[in-house]
């Protein structure tokens, strides 16, 4: 018995609204105390898909995964759009240990905020590679042009007063304070080709320039929607209706993930509107009818 186009139709809604259960993740609206909105989410499928694969929630906790390393996300300024980040490996005020570096992929939705200072340690000032220009680019200039910020001097000065530092005492010289800019287009901090033995990075000296001890240490990364950096609309629209954005199918197509636990294209509202609706039938009385009379109208098509 061969069905029409129709009847196929038809029997496809059928099943759509009475047979078939519909299966959603939750999309959570948090991780661990860290609020999260879009462009993040909590599980795969929720949030923007392009983030997904470098900000994950593990046991509620908010991480950052790049190609040198898992780093815990500290905070999120949604209205700044900014990440930061620690680096469990950096030198701080408190301690001073070996550390690999770090860097960005570099095709992740990031890139280094200008509040982002990188201190390197302990680098080899005959040998490192960023106290000559034919070091690190091999331009043919041999002569020395340190990319060293000179305007650091002080901030090098205070690290090194630090009680794990000015135990060992460091020449001043082995700090480089680094511009994220340097790190070049892959953004890439290779301790081990600078020859450098580890580095500390802030992004503000809380009002105590002077004190170390005090100053935020870690790394600040911005990040962008799009290309336009404009708020997806259709967002917007979801999380004004209690959603969370998503997405779904290989295409990573949009969706508003409600409370209720249903997907949606449109948003949360559309979803209660058609919820209510459902309700207002005599489902007690009258609901079997209905899914009796509308398997009927499928036959009488065949």
């Amino acid at each position: 018995m061969k069905l029409s186009h129709s009847s196929i139709a038809l029997l496809s809604l059928i099943s759509l609204l009475f047979l078939s259960p519909i299966s959603a993740q939750i999309c959570q609206r948090s991780c661990g105390k860290q609020i999260l909105t879009f462009p993040f989410g909590s599980d795969p499928g929720c949030g923007d898909p392009r983030f997904q694969q470098y900000v994950n929630c593990d046991q509620q906790k908010l991480t950052l995964t790049t190609h040198t390393g898992c780093y815990p996300i500290t905070n999120i300024d949604y209205t700044k759009q900014v990440i930061y980040i620690s680096d469990p490996s950096m030198s701080t005020c408190s301690c001073t240990q070996p550390s690999k570096g770090f860097g960005l992929d570099w095709d992740a939705p990031f890139t280094f905020h200008d509040d982002t200072i990188f201190a390197l340690l302990d680098c080899s000032v005959s040998s490192s590679p960023i106290y000559t220009l034919n070091g690190l680019y091999g331009d043919g200039n041999n002569s020395k042009a340190p990319l060293c910020d000179n305007q650091g001097t002080p901030i090098c000065s205070y690290l090194y007063s630090c009680t794990p530092f000015s135990t060992i005492n460091l020449p001043i010289s082995t700090c480089c304070i680094y511009a994220p800019v340097n790190l070049g287009p892959s953004f890439e901090m290779n301790l081990k080709k600078l020859q450098c033995t580890s580095y500390s990075g802030l992004y503000s000296y809380n009002g105590q320039e002077s004190n170390p001890e005090n100053w935020n240490y870690g790394i600040a990364l911005k990040y962008k929607f799009n290309v336009n950096n404009e708020y997806p609309s259709s967002c917007a629209q979801c999380e004004k209706s209690h959603g969370v954005c998503g997405y779904t199918g290989p295409y990573n197509s949009f969706i508003c993930n409600c409370p209720n636990g249903l997907n949606t294209s449109l948003d949360c509202f559309f979803v209660s509107s058609f919820n209510n609706g459902l309700r207002l039938l005599p489902w007690k009385n009258g609901a079997w009818l209905m899914y009796i009379l509308a398997w009927s109208l499928v036959w009488v098509m065949l």
